[in-house]
């Protein structure tokens, strides 16, 4: 069936709820995968659902291509099966296995939106806008945080939705300069009809290595200030399962959305009343786990494994998005550099030749089982690495999990950035710098006032100023919008 004929012949119409009765109507879900460029498909979200996750977001979806364009639809979202011979395999919005379910798009043009969403509705129980992404790309193509200064825009946008859909609306924002401007920005987007309120403690400008940490008291500030029955979400700072809860502490939300730490470690979603072997699983546990989901959502319960056409791959999110999947999950394994072997076998596989991820897979078992009967792992040890959890925001440890156990990854700070090569100084940037130290090696062009406060940023030597740049930088939501 293709997305033009479910367009055509849609299911019987279903009441529409609005706010907090459509959020209770669909669990009032507390754990939720972000919507995540190329990263959020079917797959991810049966295993994040398997780990605790109560609803999950699709990927971003450009509403233009995929309103005109079939071969997008297709590559984007797989429609119900439309025989039994096709029964065993799952599709976008399965109510078994994938839902909750919400479908997030970019727009800047309210009737691409509206021809993109009557689409999709019939495959969710709620379509998002994204009002978030920050990334280059977004500013080229006019949508996500660089519509903020355009409300009107927005406002028509969702409005839209909210009138013309069979399904509620939602949205994705990120924080103003100042909490009362985000707390406007934030009533405008209830006003316009949306059901749920996603907030992004960042600002649109804190990406990539300078992201540091996302603002929950501005989160805080709109539970505390907007009308009571408001759902909101909070997003940012997630780098482990005790930082849900202080999440949902410290601002209010009704759920916490996580992204990249989710991609990291998957069970980020367990209870922190959770054993350590639950909250990080070993690599090779989740690994195997993954690649059976990817092989049952791709050939179907039970079939065999056969090599498909690279064209076929594309029309397999599921499959297509499965490396850039296993390198995050494996990210610590890679550490070791008696394990590059491994990261050579993962380079060189084929979406399209699964046996060899499946090869993989075995070498991976193999060494993580030959570590432990090495370094056996003891619950005196998980206790003290558990000592350290706890704590949020600038408070937060990294905890010195081993490399075979899954795990967050922490960004390398500006510093460390520019110090490995993995960013470089613009000319401003350049002469910013040469202006600073001109001015610390001639300290009588500036006052007392000031001069100490330049030395502190130009030497944040201390131990706890390293620590407080590490988390600050972890989590940044790259493919989160």
């Amino acid at each position: 069936m293709t997305m033009t004929a479910a367009a055509a012949a849609p299911p019987p119409k279903r009441q529409k709820l609005h706010g907090r009765a459509f959020y209770e109507s669909i669990g009032s879900p507390k754990r939720i995968v972000a919507p995540m460029v190329d990263a959020s498909e079917l797959a991810w979200r049966i295993l994040s659902r398997k780990y605790n996750a109560d609803a999950a977001y699709s990927p971003m979806f450009h509403a233009r291509l995929f309103a005109e364009t079939e071969p997008y639809r297709r590559q984007s979202l797989r429609s119900a099966p439309t025989s039994d011979v096709e029964s065993s395999q799952a599709y976008d919005g399965e109510h078994k296995s994938d839902r909750p379910f919400l479908i997030q798009f970019c727009a800047n043009d309210p009737q691409h939106l509206l021809a993109a969403a009557k689409i999709a509705q019939h495959h969710c129980d709620a379509v998002d806008l994204n009002l978030g992404c920050p990334q280059g790309i977004a500013k080229k193509g006019h949508y996500g945080a660089f519509l903020q200064e355009q409300p009107d825009l927005i406002y028509k946008l969702i409005n839209t939705l909210h009138k013309e859909l069979d399904v509620p609306v939602t949205a994705k924002i990120r924080i103003l300069d100042t909490e009362e401007k985000t707390l406007a920005y934030a009533k405008m987007v209830l006003d316009a009809g949306a059901s749920i309120l996603t907030v992004h403690g960042r600002r649109r400008e804190q990406k990539s290595h300078n992201t540091g940490l996302a603002d929950w008291t501005y989160i805080r500030y709109l539970r505390k200030n907007l009308p009571a029955d408001t759902v909101i979400f909070a997003n940012g700072n997630i780098l482990y399962n005790t930082d849900v809860e202080a999440c949902l502490d410290a601002t209010g939300a009704d759920g916490v959305m996580c992204a990249e730490t989710n991609l990291y470690n998957p069970a980020v979603f367990v209870p922190v009343t959770a054993s350590f072997e639950e909250r990080f699983p070993r690599v090779d546990v989740m690994c195997r786990q993954y690649l059976q989901i990817v092989q049952d959502v791709t050939f179907g319960v039970g079939n065999p494994i056969t090599e498909l056409p690279k064209e076929q791959v594309r029309e397999h999110p599921s499959l297509s998005s499965i490396k850039s999947h296993l390198f995050r999950l494996l990210h610590a394994v890679f550490t070791k550099k008696e394990n590059h072997f491994i990261r050579n076998m993962l380079a060189k596989a084929h979406g399209s030749k699964f046996e060899e991820l499946l090869k993989m897979a075995i070498e991976l078992e193999r060494v993580v089982e030959e570590q432990l009967k090495l370094t056996p792992e003891t619950p005196e040890q998980w206790e003290e690495i558990m000592k350290e959890a706890g704590g949020s925001g600038a408070d937060a440890k990294v905890l010195p999990i081993p490399w075979w156990r899954c795990q967050p990854y922490v960004r390398p700070t500006p510093q460390q950035a520019y110090e490995n090569g993995a960013m470089q100084k613009s000319k401003k940037q350049l002469k910013d710098s040469k202006r600073e130290l001109d001015t610390e090696f001639n300290p009588s062009s500036n006052t007392g006032e000031e001069l100490p406060a330049k030395r502190q940023k130009l030497n944040p030597s201390t131990e706890n100023t390293k620590q407080v740049d590490q988390v600050a930088n972890a989590d940044p939501n790259l493919q989160s919008n």
